[in-house]
């Protein structure tokens, strides 16, 4: 990770579908505090997720951003190219990551499916996010290091059983998670040639020498993973900032699959962005 003392923050959005009032919100927030700090605001379009994410929508995002009154420094639309900044054009970096990782025995293939992982726990399902794997693949012993990819298997980061892993977080305080227990050995490296997410979003952010993440509360819990990961690679972890999440009428957190919401239907409504703009004192 660069060593820059110049705050350095970053919009990460999924061209999945039309960008919400919710991640508006972040986004905002993100800006405010790296305007506040003089900084760098980095636009990172992620969009590993080959099925859902689309084109028209990654168009889409830029232009509701702008609308809404985001600016960034660095990114698509700025300095006359994407490259680097949309990790579907960023595999190599996350392959090196990879390799670093298997060289040091930090991860390991694992041929488990969720429902494997599920019929292993006794749980009917694994739900929105995977549950916390047995260890049915994993060796007793680090895995040998193999210098292609096999693109058969997932691949797991071995995680340091019953060691809590503590942080600070700008919004939400104090935070402690426990690996083994509120987290197993987690995917890095699915065996359709995908990086996962905890992989990709630190090889990003540390490569692009981010210092500070600021990004909705429903991540966090995944923040000691990546911490984990960070410590593996020898990198200086950013500090993390989680904002709470925008829930509409019925108190359900805003989702792009409901488009009442969404920037570029409030836009074709002709609404005023800034009265959709939070207040920040950040």
């Amino acid at each position: 990770m660069p060593d820059n003392p110049t705050y350095r923050g970053r919009i990460a959005p999924s061209p999945t579908g039309y960008l919400h009032l919710g991640h508006a919100a972040t986004f905002w927030t993100a800006q405010a505090r790296c305007q506040a700090r003089d900084g760098s605001l980095v636009l990172r379009i992620e969009d590993l997720d080959r099925e859902r994410c689309k084109p028209k929508y990654a168009d889409a995002l830029r232009e509701d951003m702008r609308w809404y009154g985001l600016t960034w420094n660095e990114g698509p639309d700025v300095g006359g190219g994407l490259w680097p900044y949309v990790q579907s054009e960023r595999t190599a970096f996350y392959e090196k990551v990879w390799r670093q990782l298997a060289a040091t025995g930090a991860i390991y293939p694992c041929r488990c499916t969720r429902r494997d992982v599920a019929r292993a726990l006794g749980a009917p399902h694994a739900g929105e996010h995977e549950a916390n794997y047995p260890g049915t693949c994993r060796p007793d012993q680090p895995v040998p290091f193999v210098e292609s990819l096999p693109t058969d298997v997932n691949w797991r980061f071995r995680t340091p059983t019953d060691e809590a892993v503590v942080f600070h977080d700008g919004a939400a305080g104090p935070q402690r998670f426990v690996a083994g227990m509120d987290f197993g050995d987690f995917i890095v490296w699915r065996k359709d040639g995908v990086p996962a997410y905890q992989l990709a979003v630190v090889t990003d952010d540390a490569a692009m020498g981010i210092t500070e993440v600021v990004r909705g509360a429903d991540l966090l819990p995944s923040t000691a993973q990546q911490i984990l990961i960070y410590r593996a690679l020898g990198f200086r972890a950013p500090a993390f900032f989680h904002c709470p999440l925008v829930l509409d009428a019925a108190g359900q957190r805003l989702a792009k699959r409901s488009g009442a919401h969404s920037l570029r239907a409030l836009r074709e409504a002709g609404v005023d962005p800034a009265t959709l703009r939070p207040a920040t004192d950040r």
